[in-house]
């Protein structure tokens, strides 16, 4: 889910709204409930929308408002780092990591299939995998998942 902030100048921001299996209802609350709030306000304050959005719920606080907070959150910085020419991890301090540990994901609809996956994955240089296949006599798409 993701949440697109444009400016009257034109600049647009991206945020995430990902709350999976709940998608539809972050959608909803962006849209029904964000929204209109978010109209006239300075993009630059950053801080002060959040802690209006934050503090003036109706309701209480949780997983969906949060996610839709969050979206509100990281577009406007994206908008803020835009504007100011860098990235935004140079806005917030400046890098703190030279890399991250990452995995990858392997998928096949049987064992052959999936060990090609797997394969692939290792000569991208992934060190670590989720893997996932069919469930033998079940209907496709279920599966079990291991990390390795």
């Amino acid at each position: 889910m993701t949440l697109r902030i444009t400016t009257e100048d034109g600049v647009t921001g991206i945020g995430d709204a990902t709350l999976n299996g709940r998608e539809l209802a972050v959608a909803a609350y962006l849209k029904e409930h964000v929204a209109q709030l978010l109209i006239g306000k300075d993009p630059h304050r950053i801080e002060d929308t959040w802690q209006f959005l934050y503090r003036s719920s109706y309701w209480r606080r949780g997983p969906v408002t949060m996610a839709a907070i969050a979206a509100v959150d990281m577009a406007l910085w994206d908008i803020k780092g835009k504007l100011a020419g860098m990235p935004v991890y140079q806005l917030l301090g400046g890098a703190s990591r030279n890399g991250l540990r990452a995995y990858g994901h392997a998928s096949g609809a049987d064992l052959p299939s999936l060990f090609d996956s797997v394969r692939e994955h290792l000569e991208l240089g992934y060190k670590s995998i989720r893997i996932q296949t069919a469930v033998p006599g079940a209907c496709l798409g279920r599966g079990s998942a291991v990390v390795v």
